[in-house]
Order: structure tokens, then sequence, then C-alpha cells
């Protein structure tokens, strides 16, 4: 952990972060993003049948 002093002589802990990964064109794209897409749309149905369903 990486710790700074500040004015005044307080301490400041920063925690260390893992290094960025770039990915390439292709890579885990459509069908992931396709699978969330469909998820998040079944959610909202359910949700708004569950809502329906008690008013």
């Amino acid at each position: 952990m990486q710790v700074t002093e500040e004015d005044g002589g307080k301490l400041n802990a920063f925690a260390k972060e893992p290094r960025m990964q770039v990915m390439e064109a292709g890579e885990g794209g459509p069908a992931s993003s396709r699978l969330l897409l469909i998820g998040g749309a079944l959610l909202v149905v359910l949700l708004v049948a569950v809502a329906v369903g008690i008013s």
C-alpha cells in the first residue's frame, strides 16, 4: 500500500490497483453483451409484472 503524508501530518493510504488489460476487437464481445441485454430485459419484464400484480 502506498502511503502519503498530507498537510498537517495526516497519513493517507492508497490501495494497490491491478494493472489494466486492453481487450482486442472481438474478445468476449457480442455473445456476452447479448446475454446481458436479454437478462436485463427479462428482469424489467418480471419487475413490471410484479408491480402490476401488487396493484
